[in-house]
């Protein structure tokens, strides 16, 4: 399996590409309302959409937003149910964690679905606070530091 993964900042082919994904993960599988997916419009046009690509077809998409000078907050990291267990996610996450010293990025920090928690721990990310709720599905913050 080719892996390529590209990304761009706000709106463009790559984002309309990571919102396919997006919906046939959150809102198709995981049953979340599409009002919540897509309840911050400045986020869509202000994050880095990363997606990547298996064989040139559409696989997993991550976005990064701003959160202050040195951190990134790691948000909707998502993998088409049929192309799960390739190595997809983990390919996101490092090319984040690549492209993070070009920003100045010093620590890494996302909330993770609770049964994500594993996958992320594996990563190097560790968990901070309890669990809480977003879109009906509970979650975990976790960070890394760079």
């Amino acid at each position: 399996m080719k892996i390529e993964i590209k990304h761009e900042q706000g709106l463009g082919t790559i984002h309309d590409d990571a919102l396919l994904i997006r919906k046939a993960v959150f809102i198709v599988e995981q049953g979340v309302n599409v009002a919540d997916e897509l309840n911050d419009q400045s986020a869509e046009e202000n994050a880095i959409h990363i997606v990547a690509y298996a064989n040139s077809k559409l696989a997993a998409t991550a976005r990064v937003i701003i959160e202050s000078d040195n951190i990134w907050h790691i948000q909707r990291v998502a993998t088409l149910q049929s192309l799960r267990g390739y190595g997809l996610g983990t390919a996101l996450l490092n090319y984040i964690e690549d492209l993070a010293p070009s920003y100045n990025i010093q620590q890494l920090v996302l909330g993770a679905q609770i049964q994500a928690r594993g996958f992320y721990e594996l990563l190097g990310f560790e968990t901070t606070g309890t669990p809480f709720m977003e879109a009906g599905i509970e979650h975990i913050h976790m960070k890394k530091e760079l």
